[in-house]
């Protein structure tokens, strides 16, 4: 990477956030914030209309983290207590993120995920009080100080023109698969028909992560409506089904028992740390290391290529098990989920249908649904060979939200002329770490997150794509060859992690 940036050297910006302040000194009343994609200053504390409480109730750190459960959920935001236990069912983002940030220091999580708006008309309403051991170490506030010259030089503003432009890219594949498929009699015509509709499909999954983050138009309505839209229509995998499990993901990244985006099996393991016994709270059950698993996993480095070709087969049946079941009813946008979806499995459906024969027909659904799998290449990368743990992150200035975020994310190292091929999956760290900011200026914040992390003698991963695949690859081998070593029961072919497998449970 360049050590320089669009508005000078990342060193000089460094220099620039260098902003230091003790415990006992005054804390700056306006913060920069992001309201439907611009940047604003703001009031760093909204109370209700009766106004602030002449002396607040004061609670420690220790007080607020005994309220983390969903009947009884508070939260830390910039060193005030909120207890947001009546809203936890109501949240747009699903349940699971707040319990899992319950009685914790929300203050970056909360920054990253909410505009403006809701720090004016929402949260005054939850106050309980002040925290009176509250303290950002100076390397806190030098990332927080990061994000607000992130949004003071207007980078969390999406540019137009790119979106066309990729919408135009977008739909010069989509077009040319389906002429290809349709227009010509040959099988070699057909059979490139099916790679362009799988590179559709790759690309088009990045532009479906913009929107699910809300940082395409940043109107959450707006981004929900025309993704569910479009992206069910064409691609047939549930914008619903992917928020309400990346949301957690982001939250939780690579806690064992939490972060559904590591809990496969019994396909894979990503760490040693998943043979045995753990509870997902995010799929509400229980994973048993058993003896299915076991011979699954002692092979995850040989089948994981070949898996990755077909997954994309168990994200479709992932949408409609969601949509179907009773948490799905209270789903946003439900009726159209099921209708673009429905019509997905029409159109694909009639797409292999006129095909001449159904050898060519499988052909075609295997190819193109392995050139897709790229994509999930490409996302299994960002996380699995880094670092893992149990339970929930944020308990000190270990593993707070920058660290956290950085220790168990890596980037992919690449040409400029390559991100088109990555989708913004190559800066995956400062995704992390700012999810709403636009793909278009990840590069840039590259540039400063990389400064900021060598300074504070921080590791910051960035192999190049073959690289990361080898590492990725001699990761699951040495998972594998533990797994060999292991002697755990079976407990019966019906309650094996198979079996839950079988029938599409995790």
């Amino acid at each position: 990477m360049g050590k320089g940036s669009g508005s000078g050297g990342a060193a000089g910006h460094a220099s620039e956030l260098r902003h230091r302040r003790e415990p006992e000194e005054s804390v700056e009343q306006k913060l920069w914030r992001e309201e439907e994609g611009v940047s604003v200053q703001c009031d760093r504390f909204y109370f209700t209309k009766a106004g602030p409480k002449a002396s607040p109730p004061s609670f420690t750190m220790a007080e607020v983290a005994k309220h983390n459960k969903r009947d009884d959920l508070w939260i830390i935001v910039d060193g005030k207590a909120y207890d947001v236990t009546k809203y936890v069912d109501a949240h747009p983002g699903g349940w699971l993120p707040m319990v899992n940030m319950g009685g914790k220091d929300c203050t970056d999580v909360f920054a990253n995920y909410h505009p403006a708006k809701v720090y004016e008309k929402q949260l005054p309403y939850y106050y309980k009080g002040d925290v009176s051991d509250y303290y950002e170490s100076d390397f806190v506030q030098e990332h927080r100080q990061l994000r607000q010259y992130l949004l003071e030089k207007g980078m969390f503003e999406t540019r137009p023109s790119y979106y066309v432009g990729l919408i135009s890219w977008y739909t010069f594949l989509f077009a040319s698969a389906l002429y290809l498929t349709l227009g010509f009699s040959c099988t070699s015509a057909h059979m490139a028909g099916a790679v362009l509709l799988g590179v559709f499909w790759q690309q088009l999954a990045f532009i479906g992560h913009d929107i699910g983050h809300n940082s395409v138009t940043h109107v959450r309505s707006l981004d929900l409506f025309y993704g569910i839209l479009f992206g069910n229509s064409t691609g047939g995998i549930s914008l619903a089904w992917w928020k309400r499990s990346h949301n957690v993901h982001h939250i939780v990244c690579n806690s064992i028992e939490h972060d559904p985006d590591i809990q496969h099996l019994p396909f894979f393991a990503v760490t040693e740390k998943i043979m045995g016994k753990f509870f997902s709270t995010y799929h509400s059950k229980e994973f048993t290391f058993d003896a299915a698993c076991r011979w699954m996993v002692s092979y995850q480095h040989i089948l994981f290529y070949p898996i990755m070709a077909v997954a994309r087969i168990n994200l479709y049946l992932q949408g409609w098990l969601l949509l179907l079941s009773s948490e799905g009813r209270t789903i946003q946008y439900r009726k159209l989920e099921i209708a673009t979806l429905s019509f997905f499995l029409m159109w694909f459906g009639a797409l292999l249908y006129s095909l001449p024969t159904v050898t060519e027909s499988l052909c075609y659904l295997l190819l193109s649904h392995a050139v897709a799998g790229v994509l999930h290449v490409q996302i299994c990368l960002s996380h699995f060979t880094m670092d893992t743990y149990n339970g929930h992150a944020y308990n000190d200035e270990s593993d707070e939200w920058f660290r956290m975020q950085v220790a168990t994310t890596m980037n992919v190292d690449c040409p400029t002329y390559m991100d088109w091929f990555h989708g913004g999956l190559q800066f995956q760290i400062e995704h992390h770490l700012w999810p709403r900011l636009p793909r278009h200026n990840l590069r840039e914040a590259a540039k400063l997150t990389k400064a900021l992390c060598e300074k504070h003698g921080i590791r910051y991963h960035a192999p190049t794509f073959i690289d990361a695949n080898k590492e990725l690859v001699d990761s699951l081998r040495t998972v594998a060859y533990g797994a060999r070593k292991t002697t755990k029961k079976d407990g019966g072919f019906y309650a094996s992690q198979l079996w839950d497998g079988l029938n599409a449970r995790g």
